[in-house]
């Protein structure tokens, strides 16, 4: 499996504090059976982004770790005004790999008004955003019929594995098993954090995934479409929905 969100690099973020709990993510990363996995620091006001140091930070860890998964270059973009203005100059300095597909993140308190704007910049560009976790924004649960717009103009999903499992509560849950009944999840990753509340695994959700929608759709949103994601190409699935339904627009 390949996890394309993860915040494994020690002391850039909220993520790993140390080298050693980095390793140790690696470790359960590997036991877990994933075999790359992008590093994706925070890119926000709390967290500067420095291309070199995680460059740096991912040989050390790698290292460290035996080589135990391949480790690759990624950024946790944060959608706002400054960091926009960055991406549209340099968009490579934070796409995976410096390659096509950029992480974004929207704030809890806000989704700005020229987001398709934005978006249409970046696909003009020829990157491909990539919406984190958009089922633990409340925001964005609220708004189905935007996310199906910006679905439409190109723009992919990234549901974090817990969230089918219930770590990020019922309505996180909830907003998941919907997204992909509407054939809008492209891409599931750990979003992992630590090694034991947030770890970075893909197992258990692709388990889940394989039992209720069939192995085809697993193998796509953990295997095949990451590895798309990875290499700077189009995605191999394009989910379609799976079945109608109905779902509250507001929380």
């Amino acid at each position: 499996m390949i996890d394309i969100h993860s915040h494994i690099l020690p002391g850039l973020d909220d993520g790993a504090r140390t080298l050693e709990q980095a390793v140790e993510m690696v470790r359960v990363a590997a036991e877990a059976g994933t075999t790359d996995l992008v590093a994706s620091p925070h890119c926000n006001l709390d967290y500067a982004f420095d291309p070199a140091v995680v460059e740096s930070k991912l040989a050390e860890v790698a290292e460290a770790s035996g080589h135990a998964v391949r480790l690759h270059f990624g950024c946790d973009f944060h959608f706002y005004y400054e960091n926009i203005q960055n991406a549209f100059d340099d968009p490579h300095r934070y796409t995976i790999g410096h390659r096509s597909y950029l992480l974004v993140e929207f704030p809890d308190l806000l989704i700005p008004a020229t987001t398709r704007e934005v978006f249409t910049g970046l696909l003009d560009r020829g990157i491909v955003p990539v919406i984190t976790h958009p089922e633990r924004n409340y925001l964005l649960q609220a708004r189905l019929p935007q996310l199906q717009t910006w679905v439409d103009d190109g723009v992919l999903l990234q549901v974090t594995a817990q969230s089918f499992l219930g770590r990020f509560g019922s309505d996180a849950r909830r907003f998941s098993e919907e997204l992909m009944r509407r054939g809008m999840v492209h891409i599931v990753a750990s979003d992992g954090h630590d090694p034991e509340d947030r770890p970075p695994r893909l197992d258990h959700a692709y388990r889940h995934i394989a039992k209720k929608w069939g192995e085809d759709w697993a193998n796509a949103l953990c295997v095949a479409n990451p590895e798309a994601a990875l290499q700077g190409v189009s995605l191999p699935h394009q989910p379609k929905p799976a079945a109608k339904s109905w779902y509250r627009f507001w929380v």
